[in-house]
């Protein structure tokens, strides 16, 4: 679907502003800090009847999300530019898998996707109104003219270090991944990366149950991912996620060296329990079981995570990221009891910046 936007003084493709991660949210009197939304990044320009909402590559999304289409429709202004979020939440939280499952070739799909799961749109910088260009303006004086537009979900945002401290642990029950920091008299730099981003950033040892191997080469000669479990109380192994983001040779080192582990044999995911998660599990977009390689759990690695997400037992919201092997725990160590799970929130409250928990 090709979409134009005429008569806009800026066009796309647009590059949006970009961050830096950190370690932690600095003392810094100068910054403008905001929620990190943890969604599909979106600048929306509107021209008259036209909407093109453009990703954070410079493509469109608009075959994805016509309800967010038409909902800008309803309350942009004719001639604007608006820097945001896109999001879909469930059951009070962000749901990242739900967003994701929105990007699907069939029309079909996509509109009944748009009914049961719909998107919104969270703004949080104003990049164009009219035959204004506000790039030069400082962060405060956009962040004024974008609450001046009614209808629009705007992000919250403070001046305050303290204040941003306590969105950093409290936002996260409601699914959001960290805090955002603008200078606050700063221009709108599309491109670069002129703000920060503080994301949490967590270990935990796993068990190494399973693999898949990599898409594109002959299946037994390079691993794509490595799938994770960990033991609850009543010693279920449950699937949490995967890690990968391999380099070509370690793919093929992996392979080798968990060759010896393959098992067709008793596994723990072979006869799944009610309530175990399991990988690939038949849903209403799966119809079958994914395929997967079991693997005896034997051994445990570190990995690096930012966040968990669900009811119990909580998977993680992204993929893991690998450590190290540890050699020196016992898979059966491995429990849910190390996971932080974050206070109940509710992203309503996020938008409304309310300091309390469900």
């Amino acid at each position: 679907m090709q979409v134009t936007i005429a008569d806009l003084p800026v066009t796309p493709p647009l590059q949006p502003m970009l961050a830096t991660a950190v370690d932690g949210i600095p003392d810094d009197a100068n910054l403008f800090f905001e929620p990190k939304w943890d969604g599909f990044r979106c600048v929306v320009f509107r021209s008259g009847d036209e909407v093109l909402l453009q990703s954070r590559s410079g493509k469109p999304l608009n075959r994805y999300f016509p309800e967010v289409v038409a909902s800008m429709l309803d309350v942009l202004p004719d001639r604007v530019v608006v820097d945001g979020e896109l999001v879909v939440a469930k059951n009070d939280e962000l749901d990242f898998d739900a967003l994701s499952e929105r990007i699907h070739p069939a029309a079909s799909r996509v509109t009944m996707l748009s009914e049961s799961t719909p998107a919104t749109f969270v703004a949080f910088d104003l990049l164009a109104l009219g035959s204004e260009v506000l790039l030069e303006s400082p962060t405060i004086a956009r962040r004024e003219a974008l609450l001046e537009l009614p209808g629009l979900n705007v992000t919250p945002a403070t001046t305050s270090v303290e204040t941003a401290r306590q969105w950093f642990t409290l936002f996260e029950g409601a699914g959001l991944d960290g805090v955002m920091g603008k200078p606050s008299d700063g221009p709108y730099t599309p491109g670069k990366r002129s703000m920060i981003k503080v994301k949490h950033a967590r270990t935990a040892d796993v068990v190494l149950a399973g693999l898949r191997w990599h898409k594109d080469t002959e299946p037994g000669t390079a691993v794509g991912s490595l799938l994770l479990g960990v033991y609850d109380s009543q010693d279920l192994l449950h699937h949490i996620g995967v890690c990968g983001s391999f380099k070509a040779a370690e793919r093929r080192e992996l392979a080798a060296e968990l060759a010896p582990l393959i098992t067709t044999g008793d596994h723990p995911w072979a006869d799944p329990q009610p309530g175990q998660r399991i990988p690939g599990e038949i849903n209403r977009w799966r119809g079958k079981q994914a395929e997967y390689v079991a693997l005896r759990p034997e051994r445990v690695l570190e990995i690096h995570y930012t966040q968990t997400e669900g009811e119990q037992p909580v998977r993680l919201r992204h993929n893991g990221q690998f450590a190290r092997w540890r050699p020196d725990r016992e898979p059966l160590s491995c429990r849910y009891d190390q996971l932080e799970i974050p206070a109940r929130y509710d992203v309503a409250s996020v938008l409304k910046g309310e300091l309390r928990a469900r």
